[in-house]
């Protein structure tokens, strides 16, 4: 059946679609003996046992009418997949109810009755990437200088308009028009300039983008957004980068992580904290079972890993990207653009003292990520104080293990790793400054037993891939940090082909592929977020051909990283509900094994990521085998990402940890 077509068919349409091609299953519907109904349902499931849609309906047919406990938003459901099934075909259902549901059913018996879609060979999933330019494309790049000139040309009207500016970034009096804009030329490598003119407003960014951002129901959702204090922050690099013409390039991925959703601005002010465990009172363990002295500053799931925000302006980023999943933070001001608040208190060196005092003391903890906000938004002074003060005590962590005996010794500090955005949102940031700091950092750190320097970036889209950041990229590696890259799988990057292509492209920029995240799934994010099973047929026919080392994975509430999943229950909306597991190939709190499978709903029904497709010019057909992906499971992780073997055995023993 064509996707278009059962994308778009009617209720009638389907029904007979159900009668034509499983007129049995109609036949005991309409007789109304739902027992009888099920035992058909089960008998042709187990006629065809061994396949992926038969094991997905006995599914079905085990937890329908039964009620389990959603993780994400911590409520019960109840699961009636195949009493609406029997409602539906028996024709006792509502007549204004939502068809998706059993579009997805009739998909799964369809691949019962053997009915199969062909996987893209080498050759397809080429062309598919060859339709996703990346930044270093010589029309775009044209493109790019002149969005950069109009944006110069506004940036001298702004700066001229001000006339009570303290910035540095001010005319003398009586310079001509063009010696300002000279001097904005000379400005726009210095990242400080574009923060200083980053757009805060929907006027400001409207201006950035040449004013054809938006219809006018769009200008008044961008106001609603403002009136609810929702931050805008897009600097004039970033803004340059879009097609303000809007018809030269497909810029759809530049536009999803820099302009809000309806849902987005609508849900701001009631956002609810995705990562359980970030949420925490001092002394009381967070949902993943651990203490940390500030939940401010601290998140920790993982034994072996902790994060590590630091009170500096590093709480900020260099935009605000819509998918984020911090905006909890940003919604109560945890994170945020006001810099003058952000600048490190006199008490933050006492309170980093506290700080290493924790990771200096725990048994497992052995890779420190630095993040935000954004860990290179904090001033190259305050930069360099975190990484010795971590340095520093992964140095008496060490020495402290020399009296320990063996079997009893604490994990040492291997990893270190910076966070950031600011290679795609501010590459000139990534300058002589900050790669001394960096470099001097490793050495001191390679003295105190650190091996692995990481900077963990974020590419979202070939586009974004410039040559202003491959030269950021260049300096990064320079200091002899490896860099690694993890993107968010919203709609506009899960296009065919789209990532796949983004990761080719880093490869050749000596970037590591790290991790592709589903979206998280509140209604925030409905409007960008993926089916899990779009992440997995991306995986199993796109990702195989390319050779890359991330892992496509959706991060569970106090669970972690995980794609072991299995389709159990479809709601009355058609959105998926999944039990997952975690990834057993990794250190977990045992409050892991409390919590054991974990149940997820989906934010959208698959029929309705693809209309949403269909609305952006994608061929739907191309996405057919979407369906039979009812299942998943998480990837090895690649070598490159673990960590080396200690020399000697440290304790089981685990600290910081009460069971919750």
């Amino acid at each position: 059946m064509k996707q278009l077509d059962l994308i778009h068919i009617t209720r009638d349409e389907l029904l007979s679609r159900f009668q034509n091609n499983f007129p049995d299953l109609v036949s005991e519907a309409r007789k109304g003996d739902f027992l009888s109904f099920k035992g058909l349902l089960n008998d042709m499931a187990l006629s065809h046992r061994g396949q992926k849609s038969a094991d997905t309906i006995l599914e079905f047919l085990h937890y329908d009418g039964m009620m389990v406990h959603e993780l994400s938003t911590d409520t019960p459901i109840m699961i009636d997949t195949v009493s609406r099934l029997f409602d539906f075909l028996g024709g006792r259902l509502q007549e204004d109810s939502n068809m998706d549901a059993f579009r997805d059913f009739y998909c799964q018996l369809t691949m019962l009755a053997g009915q199969t879609n062909d996987f893209p060979d080498k050759e397809t999933v080429r062309r598919w990437m060859e339709r996703w330019p990346a930044g270093q494309n010589q029309d775009i790049i044209r493109c790019r200088e002149e969005n950069r000139l109009r944006i110069q040309h506004y940036l001298v009207k702004k700066i001229s308009a001000q006339k009570y500016s303290h910035s540095r970034y001010r005319f003398p009096e009586g310079m001509s028009e063009e010696d300002k804009l000279v001097l904005v030329k000379q400005w726009w490598h210095d990242y400080r300039f574009h923060i200083s003119q980053a757009a805060r407003s929907q006027k400001e960014l409207a201006a950035l983008l040449g004013e054809k951002i938006c219809d006018e129901n769009y200008c008044i959702l961008l106001k609603k957004a403002a009136s609810k204090g929702m931050p805008f922050f897009v600097t004039p690099y970033y803004a340059s980068l879009l097609d303000a013409s809007q018809c030269r390039f497909d810029d759809y991925a530049l536009r999803s992580y820099v302009l809000y959703s309806r849902g987005l601005v609508d849900s701001f002010g009631n956002i609810r904290a995705w990562e359980k465990e970030d949420i925490a009172r001092a002394g009381e363990p967070n949902a993943a079972g651990w203490i940390v002295p500030d939940s401010h500053n601290i998140h920790r799931r993982y034994p072996d890993v902790a994060i590590l925000i630091p009170d500096t302006l590093g709480r900020s980023c260099g935009g605000l990207c819509a998918s984020c999943q911090r905006m909890y933070d940003f919604q109560n001001k945890h994170l945020n653009f006001e810099f003058h608040e952000l600048l490190p208190l006199e008490s933050w060196p006492q309170k980093l003292r506290r700080l290493m005092d924790y990771f200096e003391k725990d048994t497992q903890i052995r890779d420190i990520l630095i993040t935000g906000g954004d860990a290179l938004m904090s001033r190259n002074e305050s930069l360099r104080k975190i990484l010795k003060a971590v340095i520093d005590m992964a140095e008496r962590k060490r020495k402290a293990n020399r009296s320990r005996p063996d079997g009893e010794k604490f994990a040492e500090i291997q990893r270190i790793r910076l966070g950031t955005r600011l290679p795609v949102y501010l590459p000139m940031r990534i300058d002589a400054g900050l790669v001394m700091i960096l470099r001097e950092a490793k050495a001191a750190g390679e003295e105190a037993g650190i091996s692995q320097f990481i900077i963990q970036t974020h590419f979202q889209t070939p586009l974004e891939v410039t040559p202003e950041s491959e030269e950021a990229l260049r300096n990064l590696q320079s200091a002899g940090w490896r860099i690694s890259n993890q993107l968010v799988f919203n709609v506009a990057a899960s296009r065919r082909g789209h990532t796949a292509k983004l990761r080719k492209v880093l490869k050749k920029a000596g970037v590591d592929s790290y991790y592709t995240f589903t979206v998280k799934g509140f209604e925030e994010n409905r409007n960008v977020y993926v089916p899990n099973s779009r992440s997995v047929q991306e995986s199993k026919e796109e990702k195989i051909w390319n050779e890359t080392t991330g892992r496509n994975v959706l991060n569970l509430p106090a669970i972690g990283k995980s794609m072991t999943f299995q389709l159990i229950g479809i709601d009355t909306d058609g959105r998926r509900i999944l039990r997952f597991d975690h990834d057993r190939t990794r250190l977990h709190s045992p409050v892991i094994d409390r919590i054991g499978l974990v149940h997820i709903l989906e934010n959208k029904s698959v029929a309705a990521y693809l209309r949403q497709l269909e609305s952006l010019g994608e061929n739907v057909e191309e996405y057919a085998s979407i369906w039979s992906y009812t299942w998943g499971e998480t990837e090895k992780r690649s070598p490159i990402f673990e960590y080396p073997e200690f020399q000697f055995r440290i304790t089981s023993r685990m600290t910081n940890l009460k069971d919750v």
